[in-house]
């Protein structure tokens, strides 16, 4: 936006410090204003930025890359989810002195009887259907393919399975080709994969609620942690997740489900007949979930760690 770097100006000079979140172009910017204005930077990183080849995702890539290391020298701390992820990736390693993990804040709608009714009946859920949840963009770095390779094996066991994906799955930027590409293969699942589309408020949190599992097998380190494991877990649905940094710390924490290996179908196959056999083996406490995701636990850390600056 042509008036940022005013706006930016204005607003930082009112301001006691600044937090400002990557990858985002525009923090770059934001930080080096902070930093002329003599003002605490505090940086979040979300995720590395890992898009699909090509000529415009590659000068994406550079651009963001650059961008963040001007944020990450300028800041005086660098926010993210966990050292798990810092630890291991390329980008943030070289900032270790600077990272302090702060989990992301979580918080769902109350689930009534009435709003699990008019799901059920909206979606079609028969009561012996056994159902596994997924929700994403439909984007290559979620890994719906093994999913989708999964069920199979799954089905010869379980063949009332079906799977809700609950996300935007239809013109996802940048995800045409890979589309295309899944488009015969869910066909061939029929009735066994259904998309939900975006989900208002109100019926996202029924949708945890009604998976007896949810899957995230996600492949690149553009998954950060997947705020989705922990939304299903606070309605105690366990999750399936794959062994990635970051990614595997929502299951590591809560014991909440399982951690598989990435691009691993078969791995996914046999972790999902593991639980939809045994259920009660990956439950957990998922008020003690609410609480330490919930927004007011998190906001206490970054009130805490501004003060810190603040005071110096």
């Amino acid at each position: 936006m042509p008036t940022l770097p005013y706006w930016a100006l204005k607003l930082i000079a009112q301001a006691d410090m600044v937090n400002a979140h990557v990858p985002q172009p525009d923090a770059a910017l934001i930080a080096m204003i902070s930093r002329l204005l003599g003002k605490p930077f505090v940086l979040t990183y979300q995720c590395d930025l890992s898009l699909p080849k090509g000529f415009i995702h590659d000068l994406a890539n550079q651009g963001s890359n650059i961008a963040n290391h001007i944020s990450s020298k300028i800041a005086d701390v660098i926010v993210t989810t966990s050292m798990d992820y810092a630890e291991n990736s390329l980008f943030l390693q070289r900032y270790l002195k600077k990272v302090q993990p702060i989990l992301p804040p979580i918080q769902l709608e109350s689930v009534t009887e009435e709003n699990v009714a008019a799901f059920r009946a909206k979606y079609g859920i028969d009561s012996d259907q056994r159902i596994v949840g997924m929700a994403a963009r439909l984007a290559t770095e979620k890994g719906v393919e093994y999913l989708i390779q999964a069920l199979p094996s799954v089905l010869e066991r379980y063949p009332n399975v079906r799977v809700l994906f609950a996300g935007q799955h239809l013109d996802v930027l940048g995800e045409e080709t890979y589309a295309r590409t899944l488009e015969p293969l869910i066909k061939k699942l029929g009735n066994h994969w259904t998309f939900l589309g975006i989900l208002p408020s109100d019926e996202w949190a029924v949708f945890f609620h009604e998976a007896e599992v949810t899957v995230l097998p996600s492949i690149n380190s553009t998954e950060a942690f997947g705020m989705v494991q922990v939304e299903s877990m606070i309605c105690g649905t366990p999750v399936i997740s794959t062994d990635m940094p970051g990614v595997r710390q929502p299951v590591k924490l809560t014991g909440m489900g399982r951690i598989v290996p990435p691009r691993n179908a078969p791995a996914l196959s046999q972790a999902l007949i593991d639980i939809l056999d045994q259920p009660n083996n990956y439950g957990g406490d998922d008020q003690a979930v609410k609480m330490k995701f919930s927004p007011n636990a998190i906001a206490e850390q970054y009130e805490t760690l501004f003060n810190q600056l603040l005071q110096h």
